[in-house]
């Protein structure tokens, strides 16, 4: 037990705390603006600061490290069952203090700067795709208000739609073909910049022993292996096991048990969607190249040929969930080991010098 315990809800400039006894009591409560919270931590001697693992967890956590205290970040979710009554910070506060005493709840790990910050660079590359999808999207709407048919897929519709504009004939009006060639030139703008952020990703790779370890393994590329990497901070260790790290991205089935019944239905989706949608992208890669080496009489890896039976039984968005979850166990594995994954291991340049947009230059 912690000789004082203080749970903190984080805000922007104000900072609600409860302090706990011995017995995990509440026998004080503070509201303190930015200064005073700072100053209060340095003139105390505490045991223990339980946080939710919001937006500015982490670095109060690293905060907190550098003064000496211990740190326990909890999951957001788990914390509302403990409020009682009305929602304010100082409940909020109290619900921390006994959510920290349940044993079964897991901690999140404070991440350093250098996750944070790779972090923030897929963020970045996310948004940036987003706004690219949705300016390409509203030139094909204008296409169609105007008659024209535009082809499938980004890069041979973005250059259908710049000819179309520099047609003098074109059935596109006067009117609006400026601002069409303007959004044209944000979306070549974004895939520029898109295109230097994944330099940057590569860049990283080359140096982090643990991403160039993951890249051997099928289906895990360069934005899948430096997202585990920000997220992990390429250890394991504190997770249980494989199955338990899979969980952590909502990729095991949920379970509905009674007595002797016991039901598996569909995965959870709890946890990080970025890295689950990474997983289930690399996962549908693999089974696509597994059916074209089988139609070519190309011989498959264990993987892979589990992969294709799976296929065969099931449906194929069953196989790549399945596939997806045997991914991350994999990963669990490399990175628990540090060693690359397969004998030899696959050629890794070709994911490194892998591009997004072949016409972003």
């Amino acid at each position: 037990m912690h000789a004082t315990t203080v749970a903190i809800d984080l805000a922007k400039s104000v900072f609600q705390i409860a302090i706990a006894d011995d017995g995990w009591k509440v026998v004080a409560q503070e509201r303190l603006t930015r200064g005073q919270f700072e100053r209060w931590f340095q003139n105390r001697a505490v045991g223990l600061v339980v946080m939710e693992a919001c937006g500015s967890a982490h670095h109060w956590g690293r905060w907190f490290n550098r003064l000496g205290i211990p740190v326990k970040l909890l999951p957001a979710a788990y914390i509302r069952a403990y409020v009682k009554r009305n929602k304010t910070d100082a409940a909020d506060a109290c619900a921390l203090l006994e959510a920290a005493r349940c044993a079964d709840i897991v901690p999140v790990q404070v991440k350093s700067l250098e996750q944070q910050a790779l972090q923030g660079l897929h963020r970045i590359r996310s948004r940036w795709m987003t706004t690219r999808t949705s300016r390409i999207n509203t030139l094909r709407g204008f296409c169609r208000e105007f008659g024209l048919v535009v082809p499938q897929g980004a890069r041979t519709g973005v250059e259908a739609m710049s000819r179309a504009l520099a047609e003098p004939e074109s059935k596109i009006p006067l009117l609006i073909r400026e601002s069409m060639r303007l959004l044209i030139e944000e979306i070549r703008l974004l895939e520029l910049r898109i295109s230097r952020l994944e330099g940057e990703l590569t860049a990283l790779a080359r140096q982090s022993p643990a991403c160039t370890e993951l890249l051997t393994i099928p289906g895990v590329g360069l934005l899948t292996a430096t997202a585990l990497v920000a997220a992990t901070g390429g250890s394991v260790a504190h997770f249980k096991d494989a199955r338990h790290f899979a969980s952590w991205f909502g990729l095991t089935p949920k379970e509905s048990s009674s007595g002797n019944s016991r039901k598996l239905g569909r995965i959870s989706k709890k946890g990080d969607c970025y890295l689950r949608m990474l997983l289930t992208h690399g996962a549908r890669a693999v089974l696509r190249a597994a059916e074209l080496a089988r139609r070519n009489g190309r011989p498959l890896d264990g993987l892979r040929t589990w992969a294709t039976e799976i296929q065969t039984r099931a449906h194929h968005n069953k196989a790549a969930c399945a596939l997806a979850n045997k991914l991350a166990r994999v990963c669990y594995a490399v990175l628990r080991d540090h060693a690359p994954y397969g004998n030899p291991p696959p050629r890794q340049e070709k994911k490194l010098t892998r591009t997004a947009f072949a016409i972003a230059t």
